[in-house]
C-alpha cells in the first residue's frame, strides 16, 4: 500500500470513527442503552476511545509505508485532537438537532 492510499484510508476511517458514537445508541457499540438513553458523558468516552483507536491505526499504517515511527511532540496531538473533532461535527449535529426535527416532522406527517 502506497502512502497516498494509506492517507486516504485514514481519513476515511477517522470520519467514520469520529461520528459513531454519536450515531449509535448502544454502550461500546454492542451492549444495549439504558432506558433513559445513553448518557453525554459515555459518548464523549467512546468518542475519546475512538480517537485512540484511529491514532494506533494511524501509527500501524505509517510503521508499513514508511519502516518506522516518527517522534511527535504535544502540538501534533492537540491538531489531531481538533480534527477529530471537526470530523464528529456531523454526528453531533445529527444526534443533538437533527434527529430530533426529523422525529418531529415524521410524527406530523403521521397525524
Amino acid at each position: 500500500m502506497g502512502t497516498g492510499a494509506a492517507i486516504v484510508l485514514l481519513m476515511i476511517v477517522a470520519l467514520i470513527a469520529a461520528n459513531l458514537p454519536w450515531l449509535s445508541d448502544r454502550i461500546a457499540f454492542f451492549a444495549a442503552p439504558p432506558a433513559r438513553g445513553k448518557s453525554e458523558w459515555i459518548r464523549w468516552a467512546e468518542w475519546l476511545a475512538m480517537f485512540v483507536v484511529v491514532g494506533l491505526i494511524a501509527a500501524g499504517l505509517e510503521y508499513r509505508t514508511q519502516g518506522q515511527l516518527q517522534v511527535q511532540g504535544w502540538e501534533f496531538w492537540v491538531i489531531n485532537l481538533a480534527l477529530f473533532a471537526v470530523l464528529a461535527l456531523p454526528g453531533f449535529i445529527y444526534c443533538h438537532d437533527l434527529r430530533r426535527r426529523l422525529r418531529r416532522q415524521y410524527r406530523r406527517r403521521e397525524s
